[in-house]
Protein backbone atom coordinates (compact mmCIF):
# COMPACT_ATOMS: atom_id res chain seq x y z
CA UNK A 1 0.00 0.00 0.00
CA UNK A 2 2.91 2.74 1.07
CA UNK A 3 4.41 1.14 -2.11
CA UNK A 4 1.58 2.37 -4.41
CA UNK A 5 1.24 5.66 -2.57
CA UNK A 6 4.88 6.45 -3.21
CA UNK A 7 4.18 5.43 -6.70
CA UNK A 8 1.43 7.85 -7.25
CA UNK A 9 3.19 10.78 -5.12
CA UNK A 10 6.26 10.06 -7.97
CA UNK A 11 3.88 10.60 -10.29
CA UNK A 12 2.35 13.68 -9.87
CA UNK A 13 5.05 15.34 -8.67
CA UNK A 14 6.58 14.49 -12.49
CA UNK A 15 3.49 15.78 -13.69
CA UNK A 16 3.96 19.39 -11.64
CA UNK A 17 7.16 19.57 -12.82
CA UNK A 18 6.49 18.83 -16.14
CA UNK A 19 3.73 21.41 -16.34
CA UNK A 20 5.61 23.95 -14.69
CA UNK A 21 8.25 23.46 -17.11
CA UNK A 22 5.84 23.74 -19.78
CA UNK A 23 4.37 26.90 -18.08
CA UNK A 24 8.10 28.26 -17.93
CA UNK A 25 8.77 27.47 -21.76
CA UNK A 26 5.30 29.04 -22.81
CA UNK A 27 6.60 32.45 -21.16
CA UNK A 28 10.26 32.05 -22.83
CA UNK A 29 8.80 31.59 -26.33
CA UNK A 30 6.31 34.55 -26.00
CA UNK A 31 9.19 36.92 -24.60
CA UNK A 32 11.04 35.43 -27.81
CA UNK A 33 8.09 36.34 -30.35
CA UNK A 34 7.37 39.32 -28.87
CA UNK A 35 10.80 40.75 -28.83
CA UNK A 36 11.39 39.11 -32.55
CA UNK A 37 8.09 40.86 -33.66
CA UNK A 38 8.97 44.16 -32.26
CA UNK A 39 12.63 43.93 -34.02
CA UNK A 40 11.02 42.71 -37.64
CA UNK A 41 8.06 44.46 -37.72
CA UNK A 42 7.69 46.92 -41.15
CA UNK A 43 7.10 49.93 -39.86
CA UNK A 44 3.77 51.58 -41.65
CA UNK A 45 4.02 54.79 -42.69
CA UNK A 46 1.36 56.64 -40.92
CA UNK A 47 0.66 59.56 -44.50
CA UNK A 48 -1.20 56.33 -45.70
CA UNK A 49 -4.17 55.77 -43.77
CA UNK A 50 -4.50 60.29 -43.91
CA UNK A 51 -4.20 59.48 -47.55
CA UNK A 52 -6.79 56.75 -47.85
CA UNK A 53 -8.76 58.75 -46.01
CA UNK A 54 -8.74 61.60 -48.75
CA UNK A 55 -9.49 59.24 -51.22
CA UNK A 56 -13.49 58.53 -52.25
CA UNK A 57 -13.45 54.91 -51.45
CA UNK A 58 -14.70 53.74 -55.16
CA UNK A 59 -12.34 51.18 -56.00
CA UNK A 60 -13.02 52.60 -59.20
CA UNK A 61 -9.26 51.75 -60.60
CA UNK A 62 -8.88 54.84 -62.56
CA UNK A 63 -5.56 55.39 -60.76
CA UNK A 64 -3.93 52.34 -62.52
CA UNK A 65 -4.01 50.10 -59.28
CA UNK A 66 -6.11 47.95 -57.91
CA UNK A 67 -8.21 50.02 -55.54
CA UNK A 68 -7.47 52.88 -52.80
CA UNK A 69 -5.72 51.17 -50.27
CA UNK A 70 -3.18 50.14 -53.07
CA UNK A 71 -3.18 53.68 -54.76
CA UNK A 72 -2.38 55.16 -51.60
CA UNK A 73 0.33 53.15 -50.52
CA UNK A 74 1.59 53.98 -54.16
CA UNK A 75 1.66 57.78 -53.86
CA UNK A 76 3.15 57.63 -50.63
CA UNK A 77 5.90 55.43 -52.11
CA UNK A 78 6.34 57.32 -54.95
CA UNK A 79 4.41 60.78 -55.07
CA UNK A 80 4.89 61.44 -59.01
CA UNK A 81 1.65 59.29 -58.72
CA UNK A 82 -0.24 62.13 -57.35
CA UNK A 83 -3.24 63.22 -59.30
CA UNK A 84 -3.68 59.85 -60.47
CA UNK A 85 -7.63 59.67 -58.98
CA UNK A 86 -10.11 61.17 -61.31
CA UNK A 87 -13.18 60.63 -59.20
CA UNK A 88 -11.44 62.64 -56.40
CA UNK A 89 -10.79 65.71 -58.31
CA UNK A 90 -9.26 68.57 -57.20
CA UNK A 91 -10.51 68.60 -53.47
CA UNK A 92 -8.44 64.53 -53.68
CA UNK A 93 -5.51 66.08 -55.00
CA UNK A 94 -4.95 68.79 -52.49
CA UNK A 95 -5.35 66.42 -49.82
CA UNK A 96 -2.78 64.07 -50.62
CA UNK A 97 -0.45 67.12 -51.47
CA UNK A 98 -0.90 68.64 -48.10
CA UNK A 99 -0.79 65.23 -46.88
CA UNK A 100 2.71 64.48 -48.35
CA UNK A 101 3.82 67.83 -47.87
CA UNK A 102 3.73 68.18 -51.52
CA UNK A 103 3.17 71.68 -54.23
CA UNK A 104 0.61 70.87 -57.17
CA UNK A 105 1.79 72.65 -60.20
CA UNK A 106 -1.43 73.43 -62.85
CA UNK A 107 -3.24 70.53 -64.00
CA UNK A 108 -4.52 69.97 -66.87
CA UNK A 109 -8.73 69.71 -67.88
CA UNK A 110 -10.70 67.05 -66.65
CA UNK A 111 -11.40 64.12 -68.73
CA UNK A 112 -14.53 62.43 -69.52
CA UNK A 113 -16.14 60.40 -71.45
CA UNK A 114 -17.49 60.80 -74.58
CA UNK A 115 -19.75 58.59 -76.57
CA UNK A 116 -18.39 58.35 -80.49
CA UNK A 117 -21.23 57.28 -81.64
CA UNK A 118 -25.32 59.47 -81.84
CA UNK A 119 -27.37 56.31 -83.67
CA UNK A 120 -30.46 55.35 -81.49
CA UNK A 121 -32.31 52.20 -82.53
CA UNK A 122 -34.43 54.13 -84.92
CA UNK A 123 -31.55 54.75 -86.69
CA UNK A 124 -29.58 52.04 -86.85
CA UNK A 125 -29.57 48.86 -89.88
CA UNK A 126 -29.52 45.44 -88.01
CA UNK A 127 -28.61 42.38 -89.62
CA UNK A 128 -29.81 40.05 -87.98
CA UNK A 129 -31.99 39.64 -84.45
CA UNK A 130 -29.22 39.35 -81.72
CA UNK A 131 -30.29 36.53 -79.07
CA UNK A 132 -26.94 35.28 -77.39
CA UNK A 133 -25.61 36.68 -74.08
CA UNK A 134 -26.49 40.08 -73.62
CA UNK A 135 -23.69 41.63 -73.36
CA UNK A 136 -21.68 44.06 -75.83
CA UNK A 137 -18.77 41.74 -75.33
CA UNK A 138 -20.67 38.98 -76.49
CA UNK A 139 -22.67 40.41 -79.46
CA UNK A 140 -18.76 42.10 -81.17
CA UNK A 141 -17.62 38.86 -81.35
CA UNK A 142 -20.44 38.24 -84.09
CA UNK A 143 -20.38 40.19 -87.67
CA UNK A 144 -24.01 40.07 -87.61
CA UNK A 145 -25.19 42.03 -84.53
CA UNK A 146 -26.00 45.10 -86.41
CA UNK A 147 -24.72 46.56 -89.93
CA UNK A 148 -22.32 48.98 -88.45
CA UNK A 149 -19.09 47.09 -87.26
CA UNK A 150 -18.45 50.72 -85.29
CA UNK A 151 -21.68 51.67 -83.34
CA UNK A 152 -22.77 51.17 -80.14
CA UNK A 153 -24.11 47.81 -79.40
CA UNK A 154 -26.64 49.09 -76.32
CA UNK A 155 -26.16 45.85 -73.96
CA UNK A 156 -25.18 47.99 -71.40
CA UNK A 157 -21.77 46.80 -70.67
CA UNK A 158 -20.84 50.61 -69.68
CA UNK A 159 -23.28 50.65 -67.44
CA UNK A 160 -22.15 47.55 -65.27
CA UNK A 161 -18.99 49.09 -65.14
CA UNK A 162 -20.01 52.53 -63.74
CA UNK A 163 -19.97 52.52 -60.22
CA UNK A 164 -21.30 56.35 -60.25
CA UNK A 165 -24.53 55.91 -61.85
CA UNK A 166 -23.23 57.66 -64.18
CA UNK A 167 -23.97 56.41 -68.07
CA UNK A 168 -27.04 54.54 -69.20
CA UNK A 169 -28.19 52.93 -71.92
CA UNK A 170 -31.15 55.50 -73.58
CA UNK A 171 -32.88 54.33 -77.00
CA UNK A 172 -30.24 51.65 -77.76
CA UNK A 173 -27.64 54.05 -77.02
CA UNK A 174 -24.67 54.78 -74.11
CA UNK A 175 -25.32 58.13 -73.10
CA UNK A 176 -23.49 59.85 -70.53
CA UNK A 177 -25.07 62.13 -67.36
CA UNK A 178 -21.87 64.48 -66.62
CA UNK A 179 -23.63 65.97 -63.86
CA UNK A 180 -22.59 62.74 -62.08
CA UNK A 181 -19.82 61.22 -64.20
CA UNK A 182 -16.30 61.61 -62.10
CA UNK A 183 -14.22 60.47 -65.10
CA UNK A 184 -12.88 57.23 -63.71
CA UNK A 185 -12.60 56.05 -67.13
CA UNK A 186 -14.45 52.52 -66.29
CA UNK A 187 -16.98 52.79 -69.52
CA UNK A 188 -14.26 53.50 -71.51
CA UNK A 189 -12.52 50.36 -70.51
CA UNK A 190 -15.74 48.48 -70.90
CA UNK A 191 -16.77 49.11 -74.47
CA UNK A 192 -15.73 46.22 -76.55
CA UNK A 193 -15.72 48.64 -79.97
CA UNK A 194 -14.04 51.65 -78.16
CA UNK A 195 -15.84 53.91 -78.82
CA UNK A 196 -16.19 55.77 -75.43
CA UNK A 197 -13.11 57.49 -75.21
CA UNK A 198 -11.63 59.87 -72.81
CA UNK A 199 -11.69 63.85 -73.88
CA UNK A 200 -10.08 66.47 -72.21
CA UNK A 201 -13.03 68.56 -71.56
CA UNK A 202 -11.30 72.51 -71.67
CA UNK A 203 -15.08 73.73 -71.90
CA UNK A 204 -17.99 72.51 -69.84
CA UNK A 205 -19.36 71.82 -73.62
CA UNK A 206 -17.49 70.13 -75.78
CA UNK A 207 -18.45 69.70 -79.88
CA UNK A 208 -17.43 66.20 -81.07
CA UNK A 209 -18.66 64.29 -83.71
CA UNK A 210 -20.32 61.40 -82.98
CA UNK A 211 -19.43 58.37 -84.82
CA UNK A 212 -16.39 55.80 -84.94
CA UNK A 213 -17.01 54.62 -88.93
CA UNK A 214 -14.40 54.25 -91.03
CA UNK A 215 -16.50 52.95 -94.42
CA UNK A 216 -16.74 55.12 -97.34
CA UNK A 217 -19.84 57.66 -97.17
CA UNK A 218 -22.04 55.52 -99.20
CA UNK A 219 -20.94 52.30 -97.18
CA UNK A 220 -22.15 54.51 -94.23
CA UNK A 221 -25.48 55.49 -95.51
CA UNK A 222 -26.86 52.05 -95.87
CA UNK A 223 -25.88 51.15 -92.27
CA UNK A 224 -26.74 54.26 -90.24
CA UNK A 225 -28.91 57.65 -91.15
CA UNK A 226 -26.99 59.62 -88.72
CA UNK A 227 -23.31 59.05 -89.39
CA UNK A 228 -20.29 60.78 -90.46
CA UNK A 229 -20.08 60.70 -94.60
CA UNK A 230 -16.46 61.79 -94.92
CA UNK A 231 -18.37 64.66 -96.93
CA UNK A 232 -15.59 67.17 -95.88
CA UNK A 233 -17.99 70.38 -95.91
CA UNK A 234 -17.12 70.38 -91.78
CA UNK A 235 -13.19 70.93 -93.06
CA UNK A 236 -14.36 73.68 -95.91
CA UNK A 237 -15.98 75.72 -92.95
CA UNK A 238 -13.56 75.38 -90.30
CA UNK A 239 -9.57 74.40 -89.53
CA UNK A 240 -11.24 72.45 -86.05
CA UNK A 241 -12.09 69.62 -88.30
CA UNK A 242 -9.95 66.68 -90.21
CA UNK A 243 -11.26 64.16 -91.99
CA UNK A 244 -9.00 61.26 -91.49
CA UNK A 245 -9.59 57.03 -92.44
CA UNK A 246 -13.22 58.41 -93.94
CA UNK A 247 -14.53 59.91 -90.31
CA UNK A 248 -14.06 63.28 -89.14
CA UNK A 249 -12.11 64.09 -86.26
CA UNK A 250 -11.55 67.04 -83.94
CA UNK A 251 -8.06 67.81 -82.07
CA UNK A 252 -9.44 68.13 -78.81
CA UNK A 253 -6.14 69.42 -77.44
CA UNK A 254 -6.40 72.44 -79.46
CA UNK A 255 -10.18 72.62 -79.22
CA UNK A 256 -11.31 76.25 -79.34
CA UNK A 257 -14.85 77.20 -79.54
CA UNK A 258 -15.73 79.41 -82.91
CA UNK A 259 -18.50 80.84 -85.22
CA UNK A 260 -17.20 78.55 -88.11
CA UNK A 261 -17.21 75.05 -85.87
CA UNK A 262 -20.85 76.24 -85.09
CA UNK A 263 -21.57 76.88 -89.10
CA UNK A 264 -19.73 73.64 -89.55
CA UNK A 265 -22.28 71.58 -87.54
CA UNK A 266 -25.35 73.50 -88.81
CA UNK A 267 -24.14 72.48 -92.09
CA UNK A 268 -23.68 68.82 -91.32
CA UNK A 269 -25.50 66.92 -93.63
CA UNK A 270 -25.84 63.62 -91.06
CA UNK A 271 -26.08 65.83 -88.11
CA UNK A 272 -23.15 64.04 -86.75
CA UNK A 273 -21.64 67.34 -84.87
CA UNK A 274 -23.06 67.70 -81.64
CA UNK A 275 -22.20 68.80 -78.14
CA UNK A 276 -21.41 66.82 -75.70
CA UNK A 277 -21.38 67.76 -71.66
CA UNK A 278 -23.17 69.05 -68.39
CA UNK A 279 -25.51 71.82 -70.16
CA UNK A 280 -25.06 70.51 -73.93
CA UNK A 281 -27.66 71.22 -76.43
CA UNK A 282 -29.72 68.16 -77.88
CA UNK A 283 -28.49 67.32 -81.24
CA UNK A 284 -29.69 68.94 -84.24
CA UNK A 285 -31.70 66.85 -86.85
CA UNK A 286 -29.63 66.52 -89.87
CA UNK A 287 -29.48 69.08 -92.47
CA UNK A 288 -30.47 66.81 -95.03
CA UNK A 289 -33.56 66.13 -93.48
CA UNK A 290 -33.95 69.53 -92.52
CA UNK A 291 -33.52 70.65 -96.05
CA UNK A 292 -36.58 67.89 -97.47
CA UNK A 293 -38.78 68.71 -94.40
CA UNK A 294 -38.71 72.29 -95.69
CA UNK A 295 -39.12 71.33 -98.92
Amino acid sequence: MMFVLANQIGIWTHAANAGITLVVLGFFFAIVLLIASEKLKVQRDVRIEKVLAALPGANCGACGFAGCQNYAEAVVANPILLGKCAPGGLATLEKIAQTLNLQISESGPPQRPVVFCRARTADKIFCAKYEGIPTCLSANALPNAQACKFGCLGFSDCTRACRFDSIHIIDGLATVNYDRCTGCGACARACPRNIIKMVPFSYENMMTVACSNKETGKVTRSMCSVGCIACGLCTKQSDLFIIKDNLAQINFEAYQPSAQAEVAMNKCPTGVIVYRGKTAPPPRPPAEKTIAAKA
